[in-house]
């Protein structure tokens, strides 16, 4: 699928599944990407076998957790803000914009996965708490200065 083909299938996703514009898709295509990388580290070279695609399965709770983290990761104390902004109150949206995106074949599932999975994950309230996300960045600029030394 070209990267056209693909806007114009988020493109009618976002149609059927509103209220959440085309920047809610990417960041959860994005968070999905990080939260598998931090979960089962990075994808090996050469194509994918049936195996490992399975080994590398986040359920929704992993996905939601992986998504309040990458949105703290790329927004900071600002995450609640951009991610309220795009209709995203709850861990439930990020499943309701998963299942969209499933449903458009951009997205893959199990048998066992299930929308319920991303209900009540953890409220925003405690996930996006000063204190939370001061803590989630001290930790962040922890592993990026380690990954730096260990890189350099």
């Amino acid at each position: 699928m070209t990267a056209d083909e693909e806007e114009l299938d988020l493109k009618s996703a976002l149609e059927k599944n509103a209220p959440y514009p085309m920047e809610a898709f990417a960041f959860v295509r994005e968070g999905l990407d990080h939260t598998v990388r931090g979960l089962h580290g990075e994808l090996p070279e050469g194509p994918l076998d049936e195996e490992d695609v399975h080994d590398r399965h986040v359920d929704g709770g992993q996905l939601s957790l992986g998504l309040l983290h990458f949105a703290i990761r790329k927004y900071g104390l600002m995450a609640e803000t951009v991610l309220s902004h795009w209709n995203i109150t709850r861990t439930d949206d990020f499943g309701r914009i998963v299942f969209a995106m499933i449903e458009q074949g951009l997205m893959s599932k199990t048998d066992e996965d299930d929308l319920e999975d991303f209900f009540g994950v953890r409220p925003f309230s405690t996930a996006f708490a000063p204190g939370t996300v001061k803590e989630a960045l001290i930790e962040i600029r922890r592993e990026e200065r380690s990954a730096d030394r260990a890189g350099g």
